[in-house]
């Protein structure tokens, strides 16, 4: 088996992103803006998550939040092989208003690891569904595979999502602060003496209860935000070398080095994947 093997499959849903893998690569810390679900196929990994280190093996399904830092180690030398589904908010949003009746479109994932067959057996269908080659014409046929797809999509939605909507995800306001100095431009030069004035406490303070509610330090979520920024520019075909610009990295090759150790798929797969 290849020591890495990612591959970013074109999907038939917008707003949903499509990858297949096959690695021992271990991942460092990081985050997705997107939702995240998956099924291990083979093998076995652990992995910190906001519930803290958890296990999954072949037949489980995984889930990630948006900005949930978490990692990603294989059990044993043989590797894992998996496949994930990375969903826009705004089509989570959607889902949760469905599923609250109009109540709510807060929702977070609540189990990083499900041991249930069934929710298996419904992201194998939405999966294959997504990314099964097709015409793009509005015909009769492909209308209705159309429809097919967003069923299941909703069933899987509904069956992972039960029980968890509306939960509490707040964070203290200082570091709402400090975290929002870096939202608005990841790419603006910021001191750890910066976040710590606007966020009114010392520079030691800032970092430890950063870290604690974030799971990442001040430089960690900089970077993160920045490769965030590159992926999205990169989405809408923005050459590498000015995604990289553009985000603030040294140059291409910086950028590619830390989107790959993230993300596991370089920049240039990630557009040919996407564009």
């Amino acid at each position: 088996m290849a020591k890495r093997q990612f591959k970013m499959r074109r999907c038939l849903i917008a707003g949903v992103d499509a990858v297949e893998a096959e690695t021992r690569h271990a991942f460092p810390r990081h985050t997705h803006e997107q939702f995240g679900i998956g099924v291990i196929h083979r093998g076995a990994q652990k992995s910190l998550s906001g519930r803290g280190m958890v296990e999954a093996g072949a037949g489980d399904t995984i889930t990630v939040n948006p900005g949930e830092v978490h990692d990603g180690a294989p059990i044993g030398d043989a590797g894992r092989s998996w496949r994930m589904l990375y969903f826009d908010p705004p089509l989570i949003a959607d889902a949760a208003r469905d599923l609250s009746q109009g109540r709510t479109s807060t929702f977070e994932f609540a189990q990083p690891v499900i041991a249930d067959a069934r929710i298996a057996a419904r992201f194998g269908a939405l999966f294959s569904a997504v990314t099964a080659g097709g015409a793009e014409a509005a015909t009769p046929v492909e209308t209705a595979k159309a429809v097919a797809r967003e069923e299941r999509l909703l069933m899987l939605l509904a069956e992972v999502m039960r029980g968890d909507v509306d939960r509490d995800r707040s964070v203290p306001d200082a570091i709402s602060m400090a975290r929002s100095r870096i939202d608005d431009d990841p790419t603006a030069t910021v001191t750890l003496s910066d976040l710590a004035r606007d966020s009114g406490l010392s520079r030691f303070q800032l970092l430890r209860a950063f870290a604690r509610a974030t799971g990442l330090t001040p430089h960690a979520y900089l970077v993160q935000r920045r490769v965030d920024a590159a992926r999205r520019l990169i989405r809408r075909g923005t050459p590498l070398a000015e995604a990289a610009a553009a985000c603030g990295f040294s140059d291409q090759s910086h950028m590619t080095r830390i989107f790959t150790r993230k993300y596991g798929i370089s920049p240039g797969a990630y557009a040919e994947a996407v564009n």
